[in-house]
């Protein structure tokens, strides 16, 4: 049911208002075994049928005895960063994220800010498969209250960053990422907006932030006075930045940027499997580890726990101050990134981080299971143990790159990924890990 960031799918398919209440009757029982907080603090994006999933989610809640405190749209790191203050036990949105508009989803979280952890998520599932859930008469139901979070939210935003003056150009993707604008203004900067009107159809352009998805944003910050362009996608947990000379940034780099700027020497910073060599290479050369995680910023954040820590990220978008909250914070990301420009121009920051040729694909398989389990057999025969990691999928090092296979979460395909300092090299590592692939989808 969960996948690495939640539950997530066609609505009418995947995500109905019967799967909603499932999952609130699931959560709220689940509390109750774990004698948490029986408040929940819930919120949606900007899409429709948010309406309909939140009130049977809420529905849910209310029958096992939980108050709901009710956020309407609002970003995710909204949600999740009230659910401590709120004294509540956990949070909920429902939202796709960067999914298309046809999709919605539903993202738990803890009073940390973390999300729902494995053995959590187990729980739910057990107990929705099992119906594991007592519902209240009428005299022990829950409430349902509207509450404002966003608020709050931007002090915390303003507070933590200070007060800078930039021309900043925000594109929202119609998504529930308001705040950020509000917070930047409060910080003093002159902010213009691009489809900031919420509308979970997304007619301005795809909720993912990709590059051909912010080239309107690139031109923009290109042809006026901004330093700075930040994109969201529909929750506003993703943030990926355009330079001021209208670079579109790449992941890894802004991760780069992000973790150098939070870490210290003898630091260390998480970073999943498939991140570049560059910015291992980046932090090396300031004392700075890299500590590396299955993809998903489930894992990051899991890895962030960790006291010599100072920053997670993932290159798709989710940045994590593990001093500030557990979940990704794409308007806190937003205005760290603001405050770095302040400084000193993201056009002159990103050309000190080196970038390699990286190829990315995928082979279509229908027993990924099977075909990973061959291919992981076969290049622990091939190389050497100690340049193969099985931590998500499998990752091999060479002497001048690496390649990573890996199952898809959620598509019958086998990633495959593969970097090298020079061009040619990683065409090279990319076909012999196809090759891998293919050698073992044909037994």
């Amino acid at each position: 049911m969960f996948g690495t960031s939640g539950i997530r799918g066609p609505v009418g398919e995947t995500m109905t208002a019967g799967v909603a209440l499932d999952v609130g009757r699931a959560l709220g029982a689940h509390l109750g075994a774990r004698d948490a907080s029986r408040r929940v603090v819930v919120g949606r994006d900007s899409r429709e049928s948010g309406t309909l999933l939140l009130d049977a989610l809420a529905a849910g809640l209310c029958e096992t005895g939980v108050d709901v405190l009710d956020t309407g749209v609002a970003a995710t790191p909204t949600v999740a960063r009230a659910v401590d203050p709120m004294d509540a036990g956990a949070g909920v949105v429902i939202t796709a994220s960067h999914n298309p508009a046809p999709d919605n989803g539903i993202k738990l979280w803890q009073p940390s800010g973390q999300a729902f952890d494995a053995d959590r998520r187990g729980d739910i599932e057990r107990r929705i498969t099992a119906s594991d859930w007592e519902l209240e008469a009428w005299d022990g139901l829950g409430s349902r209250t509207a509450v404002e979070a966003t608020t709050a939210h931007r002090e915390r935003l303003v507070e933590a960053t200070g007060p800078v003056a930039e021309q900043v150009v925000v594109d929202l993707g119609n998504g529930a990422g308001g705040v950020t604008v509000d917070a930047l203004t409060d910080l003093g900067c002159a902010v213009e907006t691009l489809n900031a009107q919420p509308d979970g159809s997304f007619p301005g352009r795809p909720s993912e932030p990709t590059a051909e998805n912010c080239e309107s944003l690139a031109t923009l910050v290109r042809q006026s006075d901004a330093t700075v362009g930040i994109a969201h996608d529909g929750d506003a947990d993703r943030l990926r930045a355009v330079a001021g000379d209208g670079t579109y940034l790449s992941g890894d780099v802004t991760l780069a940027l992000f973790a150098a700027d939070a870490a210290t020497t003898g630091d260390r910073v998480a970073v999943p499997v498939d991140t570049s060599l560059a910015v291992k290479k980046y932090l090396a050369e300031r004392g700075v580890g890299v500590e590396r995680t299955p993809v998903g910023d489930t894992y990051v954040a899991a890895a962030a726990t960790a006291p010599d820590v100072a920053f997670g990220g993932e290159p798709s978008g989710a940045w994590i101050w593990p001093e500030k909250t557990l979940c990704p914070d794409g308007p806190y990301a937003a205005c760290r990134l603001v405050a770095l420009a302040n400084e000193r121009s993201l056009t002159e920051r990103a050309s000190e981080i080196p970038t390699y040729p990286i190829e990315r694909g995928s082979v279509a398989v229908e027993a990924k299971t099977a075909v990973m389990e061959r291919v992981r057999e076969r290049l622990l025969a091939d190389y050497d143990e100690s340049r193969v990691s099985t931590l998500d999928g499998v990752r091999v090092e060479t002497t001048d790159g690496w390649f990573l296979l890996r199952a898809s979460g959620t598509q019958p395909l086998v990633r495959v990924t593969a970097e090298a300092h020079e061009k040619q090299r990683a065409a090279a590592l990319f076909a012999e890990a196809s090759e891998y692939v293919e050698t073992a989808r044909e037994r």
